[in-house]
């Protein structure tokens, strides 16, 4: 059963700890993180952004996958199955495919606009009882074609549209999608202060999570940050697993071709990089 994000990022944020956000994009993705987070008894939120939902054939195909795959493995910790960086359409769309978590991000509008889309979101997800997340300020890096330079929110921004009622809110404190370059002048936790001040219990969320050096990580959840997003650090195991695999000729050996025994490696690349990023936030034992 999905759950809404709501009483994880409550319960995380009163104990001082996040829920991570672990994107996916495909099978073998969904697998890992569902059978990490039990393991682990860990809550964990699985992301899809628009482009990961069209690669698997919809948002349909995407909420039958994770229902079927719950069931199946038997999973037992809480899952949220989440919207990443949604359009208004997208939104919609999932919220009619059966999600139980969505992000609207309307920091790239005007924020007029991106205050009466999230105001019509907040209302609809209220009355399904499901989770909203709301973006102020662009965050930087490269999130599907949109490129930006780890911009900081403003405050006041934050607090207009944590007062409509979202469950939780993404706000841009210097973090960057993608991988960190080498002049990155790391967060901005004097941002992070004065928006926490200013949106008090909202739980907030922290984009970007690969690449951002650990000792900051922790700071940020001493701070008010109950979910961390994760993908690109995911990617690139994978990738660097994958590569290995073929380099060493082993898909030359036997029936090293079958794609179950090709995307292993992977698969199990993706655990323990979801394992390792649960202990870093706190989340294990907390489901």
């Amino acid at each position: 059963m999905l759950v809404s994000a709501k009483d994880m990022l409550n319960k995380a944020r009163d104990g001082k700890y996040a829920v991570g956000q672990f994107n996916i994009n495909n099978l073998e993705w969904t697998k890992a993180i569902l059978l990490t987070a039990q393991e682990c008894n860990s809550p964990v939120i699985l992301g899809v952004s628009e482009g990961a939902g069209k690669y698997m054939c919809g948002f349909n195909t995407v909420v039958a996958m994770t229902k079927g795959m719950i069931d199946t493995l038997g999973i037992t910790v809480p899952v949220a199955l989440h919207l990443d960086h949604g359009t208004y359409e997208g939104a919609k769309a999932c919220i009619n495919a059966g999600f139980s978590s969505i992000m609207f991000d309307g920091s790239h509008l005007p924020f007029e606009e991106n205050f009466a889309k999230t105001t019509a979101l907040v209302n609809t997800c209220e009355v399904l009882g499901l989770s909203l997340e709301a973006e102020v300020g662009a965050i930087g890096g490269e999130e599907d074609g949109v490129v930006g330079m780890g911009e900081c929110a403003d405050p006041d921004e934050c607090k207009k549209i944590a007062d409509l009622g979202v469950t939780m809110l993404a706000a841009g404190i210097g973090n960057i999608h993608g991988k960190y370059p080498e002049n990155w002048p790391g967060l901005s936790f004097e941002t992070l202060e004065k928006i926490k001040a200013k949106v008090g219990d909202m739980p907030l969320v922290l984009h970007g999570g690969t690449g951002i050096p650990d000792d900051q990580i922790k700071k940020a959840i001493s701070l008010g940050v109950a979910k961390i997003n994760v993908n690109t650090e995911c990617q690139l195991v994978f990738q660097e697993a994958t590569r290995k695999y073929i380099e060493e000729g082993k898909d030359r050996i036997g029936k090293g071709f079958d794609p179950r025994k090709l995307l292993a490696p992977g698969f199990e690349a993706i655990k323990a990089k979801v394992k390792e990023k649960m202990e870093l936030f706190g989340s294990v034992g907390k489901a």
